[in-house]
């Protein structure tokens, strides 16, 4: 059993959990208030490359990140960094995230925020637009196509953009095939969690014009960047490479070249 099948055996747990403590209607109910818009997607096509800088306390593949700050001053560093949206990993037990989290980062910013998680039931998207999301990812690999495209249509519904996810061109396939109109190239493998950022040179080629373009996994260092905004990538997704740095806001500055 591949890492990431068994990150989806613990999602379909965690996920039935929370649908016994809050059942679908009481959070439907909650939506019913008014959101504020902040559109993710738009904010990704201003000129020059975006940074979606994301809080990530851990990984199964890196362990423990980053434990020592709060999420405000996370975010006001990434603010002061130049970030055009945040992520928020939300999923648990592998990545010690929470949608409290999301709810903490809502508050204290008026970026527009993703939800990283493991999607598989629409039940998450409402979670997500009522912690606060702006979009949602979808992960190809997880996803059968049927699936995928119904998840799409009803984030859509709720408001959300939705970052589909993919890392080879079989799955590029299907993305483009549901006309997904933000497209997230993983560097990372999901099934043996290997980073090679060659994948989004690679990937690219095949993206017909007219599609948001991020990269994902891998991007330390600001020669990457440089090269991944030459090509035309819109956004960087960052996470492990700012968590690290002793200086959130500098090391966001030095990726998008403005120390």
């Amino acid at each position: 059993m591949s890492r990431l099948d068994r990150i989806l055996d613990s999602t379909r747990v965690a996920v039935d959990r929370r649908m016994r403590e809050v059942p679908e209607a009481e959070l439907r109910a909650r939506l019913r208030g008014h959101r504020e818009e902040r559109p993710f997607l738009e904010a990704l096509t201003g000129p020059g490359i975006s940074l979606i800088a994301e809080h990530k306390r851990r990984s199964p593949s890196a362990g423990a990140i980053r434990e020592d700050l709060n999420l405000v001053d996370i975010v006001e560093a990434y603010e002061a960094g130049g970030a055009t949206a945040l992520s928020v990993l939300t999923e648990e037990e592998n990545f010690g995230g929470s949608l409290d989290d999301l709810r903490a980062v809502r508050a204290a910013t008026s970026l527009p925020i993703i939800r990283k998680d493991f999607v598989i039931d629409s039940y998450q998207l409402l979670e997500a637009a009522e912690a606060g999301a702006d979009a949602v990812l979808l992960i190809v690999a997880a996803l059968d196509r049927d699936t995928l495209q119904e998840l799409s249509a009803e984030a859509a519904a709720l408001d959300l953009d939705v970052l589909v996810e993919v890392h080879d061109e079989d799955e590029l396939e299907v993305a483009l095939e549901i006309d997904a109109r933000l497209i997230g190239i993983n560097n990372r493998d999901l099934k043996t969690f290997k980073v090679d950022v060659q994948r989004t040179f690679d990937l690219l080629a095949e993206i017909p014009a007219g599609k948001v373009v991020v990269a994902e996994s891998g991007i330390n260092h600001r020669d990457q960047v440089a090269e991944l905004d030459r090509v035309g990538v819109d956004a960087i997704l960052v996470g492990e490479a700012l968590m690290r740095s002793s200086d959130l806001a500098a090391a966001a500055r030095e990726l998008l070249g403005k120390n």
